[in-house]
């Protein structure tokens, strides 16, 4: 069979809950894109500058960024974990709800932090909660459950486009008008606001206005994501965890997954253990706080420190990309037409829904860090063509899809490679969603100041530095991998010779009883 019979019966075990997790993480993905398209009609409606604006998206994936910090102190317990996810779910329906009433820039940018703030929230958890179903065979789940971001990723933009407006607040110049169909187009196509594309002032003008229908947009969004928090809920309702509603008799198991409860049975204890001993998966804070820390080796440690400055890399490489490629693709020399720029940031996430679903087998097949080795080189590869082929937009168009294959699915495989080295102590889940958030907001921060100062080709440039900053870090990875397989080996040497001794002394104990005993 394609897939082991073992993976099959582990999913039918667990398929209430990994289906639920996917599902948070397809409303995710769609949240994280839906905004960016929103944002010309969004400045309308608080009567902001587009500077002013765009801040409020960057409020939003900061609170993002402390959301994932802190979200590892829910799962200590199912019912934290699940009531969690309910709560964060429910709120990104509210939120989406009332952003068409906020007319203030002001109160805009606090829903939009509390619905990122929601949101890291679950990007934590949902990753957390499949590594800890699914352990060694995580990588195939995890594949899957990132795949929904870019589907939903995918999915967003075809929701908000019928009810965007075309001519922004009114009267515009030729000039303005031209800068806020760059922006529309830019922004429609990009899972994440970006803000600091432009220094332009584009003030709210008073006058003749084109009716925004965007509302209509965020309503539905609201409505879309009601079935997530309702499917948690309603796992919550299975698992017991409802005081006022308690379920059924829990259904027995069948012979196929009663072994496999059994044969996971004495593996789990051990890896609950080790957890235990090493603080788990908690949340950043309380992994530097705690005192079990204090014995283990250094490499313990650089693992954490270069999976997450990995990370760091390639999820900057995706966030600056997404936003800048249209920037890129109507300047000098390619200059595309703005319709025809407008479908290399589409093809991107494309790339990336597709290159997930591939690595779904793929990643059953090989191991995640030659997956990871395969992906960095091919990222390598593909930007290096773009810097040579510049002046060419075939080459972009496929560089564009080729990038994205290639930085699909390194985030999955780069958490299963640290948790499977780590054996699924510390706080690699928690470093590794920390790290990505800060590059892909820093990155985007960084690049477009580059950008503006240097030009459009500086995009590429950049590209290239960051994705060879990632590779190096990974070599460094490799080697204290290597470090930290020998110090387990060391530990474990050094226990089988103290426990040698202790076996034999208690059988020459049994042997000096047993012949007193047939003395006597």
């Amino acid at each position: 069979m394609f897939v082991d019979e073992r993976i099959v019966t582990l999913f039918k075990r667990n398929a209430h809950h990994t289906l639920t997790y996917w599902s948070v993480f397809f409303s995710f993905g769609l949240c994280i894109a839906f905004l960016g398209p929103t944002i010309l009609d969004l400045q309308c409606q608080t009567k902001s500058t587009l500077s002013q604006i765009t801040w409020v998206f960057f409020a939003q994936q900061f609170c993002l960024l402390i959301g994932s910090s802190i979200g590892g102190i829910f799962k200590r317990t199912l019912f934290r974990a699940l009531a969690a996810l309910f709560v964060s779910a429910l709120t990104i329906s509210v939120i989406f709800a009332i952003i068409p009433l906020c007319n203030n820039v002001l109160v805009l940018a606090v829903a939009m932090a509390v619905s990122g703030f929601a949101m890291g929230i679950i990007d934590t958890i949902a990753n957390i909660q499949l590594v800890s179903i699914y352990q060694r065979d995580s990588a195939v789940f995890l594949q899957a459950l990132h795949f929904f971001i870019g589907f939903g990723a995918l999915v967003s933009p075809l929701i908000a486009d019928p009810f965007l407006s075309e001519m922004g607040c009114g009267n515009h110049t030729e000039n303005g008008t031209e800068i806020m169909h760059h922006f529309r187009n830019m922004l429609r196509n990009s899972p994440i606001a970006e803000h600091n594309i432009t220094q332009s002032n584009l003030p709210y003008h008073e006058g003749e206005k084109e009716e925004s229908n965007v509302h209509y947009a965020f309503w539905i969004m609201a409505l879309i994501n009601l079935p997530v928090p309702v499917a948690v809920l309603f796992l919550m309702y299975r698992e017991q965890l409802i005081p006022c509603c308690p379920s059924g008799t829990p259904r027995l198991l069948d012979k196929d997954e009663l072994a496999m409860e059994n044969q996971q049975g004495a593996e789990g204890s051990d890896v609950e253990q080790k957890e235990h001993e090493a603080g788990g998966h908690g949340n950043i804070f309380s992994c530097c706080q705690n005192d079990n820390l204090r014995g283990l080796p250094v490499s313990f440690f650089m693992i954490h420190i270069l999976g997450g400055m990995v990370l760091f890399m390639t999820d900057g490489i995706v966030g600056a990309y997404a936003g800048f490629v249209y920037t890129y693709g109507v300047s000098p020399p390619i200059s595309l037409p703005n319709k025809t720029a407008g479908y290399l940031a589409s093809i991107f996430w494309a790339a990336i829904t597709a290159g997930r679903l591939l690595s779904i087998p793929l990643s059953y097949r090989f191991q995640p860090v030659r997956l990871l080795m395969f992906n960095l080189a091919g990222a390598i590869v593909t930007v290096l063509m773009l810097l040579i082929f510049y002046t060419s937009s075939t080459s972009l168009f496929a560089g564009t899809f080729f990038c994205g294959l290639f930085l699909s699915s390194i985030f999955p495989c780069m958490l299963a490679y640290t948790e499977d080295i780590l054996e699924y102590q510390g706080c690699a889940t928690s470093v590794l969603v920390t790290s990505a958030g800060m590059g892909e907001m820093v990155m985007q921060v960084l690049v477009g100041s580059i950008i503006q100062a240097q030009g459009s080709y500086s995009f590429l440039l950049c590209g290239m530095i960051i994705a060879c900053l990632g590779f190096i870090l990974f070599i460094g990875l490799l080697l204290f991998h290597r470090m930290h397989r020998n110090y387990l080996t060391g530990t474990t040497k050094k226990s089988a010779m103290v426990e040698e001794p202790a076996t034999e002394q208690n059988g020459s104990a049994k042997t000096e009883q047993k012949e007193e005993t047939e003395s006597s």
